[in-house]
């Protein structure tokens, strides 16, 4: 386990400071704001930490409703909507500065033996450990980059991640339209053991991740390189995650993204995470903010 894996694991360990209170930090981001996976993955590790154990989640809704400070403690606060025979509800509220800036729903599910059970099969794809890693990869796209210092921003902020791109990410081709698809590989640089190595810790991890590249196919279709490169004026907006199956975010993911439309300064990604085995984890949905600079 590397550092940067350290660092996120001990951001996603809240302090608790009332019942159903708990306080987060941020690490640095590549932008002045707060990394949305990281709000999200806070936020619900905040309300399963208000739930049993045996009860995973199995889905959260989520708004972005303003930027995040990176440099000011979010305080999250869970109210138990319901607790069930089968199904646990939580809302979580997530607040700077006397505002919300992040409203959560996350739903619990005990788990139960079915009858009807099917998926969509895996897509194809390439053995991760053939492509480049992102040391790998990024430098080579350095000089395309807005500013002198974003490559190491960009490693920084995604170094807990062994993330590999299975074809060119946006960055890389500025100005050349190419199908709305993309799809990446990911797993923690690194295997969690001992305490950290919690299904709720798992899923809130892949939660974090679901947030880096989701929106990368709507730039795809367009030409855009985003805003690494400028050309893109981007947040989140709503996040929506439904998991499906038992996973590992220390062992390697399929994450395979499509962006069906974009129209009126909003583009829509869609996702769906695989693991090795051709097991269906998890489906994202993501409407973002995307517009062209002028446009911001």
């Amino acid at each position: 386990m590397n550092d940067a894996l350290k660092s996120l694991l001990d951001l996603l360990a809240l302090e608790p400071i009332e019942q159903d209170i708990f306080r987060g930090r941020s690490r640095a981001s590549v932008v002045p704001r707060v990394f949305g996976g990281q709000v999200a993955a806070q936020a619900l590790v905040a309300a399963g930490r208000t739930v049993p154990a045996d009860r995973p989640p199995h889905s959260l809704h989520a708004y972005f409703l303003r930027p995040g400070d990176p440099g000011a403690p979010i305080v999250y606060t869970v109210d138990r909507i319901r607790d069930g025979r089968s199904f646990t509800t939580r809302r979580v509220v997530a607040v700077q500065h006397g505002k919300p800036i992040f409203h959560l729903t996350a739903s619990f599910h005990a788990h139960e033996e079915a009858a009807l059970e099917h998926q969509e099969p895996m897509p194809a794809a390439p053995d991760p450990l053939t492509l480049p890693t992102q040391a790998e990869l990024l430098p080579r796209y350095a000089d395309r980059f807005r500013e002198p210092d974003m490559l190491q921003r960009l490693l920084e902020a995604r170094a807990a991640v062994d993330l590999r791109y299975v074809e060119e990410p946006p960055f890389a081709t500025p100005g050349t339209a190419r199908e709305p698809r993309s799809q990446v590989w990911f797993r923690t640089d690194g295997k969690l053991d001992g305490p950290e190595d919690e299904p709720l810790l798992h899923v809130c991890l892949v939660t974090y991740v679901s947030d880096m590249t989701l929106l990368d196919s709507v730039l795809l279709a367009h030409g855009r390189g985003g805003w690494a490169v400028g050309d893109v004026v981007g947040a989140s907006l709503d996040h929506a995650m439904w998991f499906h199956r038992p996973l590992r975010a220390d062992e390697w993911l399929l994450y395979d993204q499509e962006s069906p439309t974009a129209r009126g300064g909003r583009g829509l990604g869609t996702g769906r995470i695989f693991a090795a085995d051709g097991r269906l984890v998890a489906s994202v949905v993501q409407e973002g903010l995307v517009r062209a600079p002028r446009e911001g």
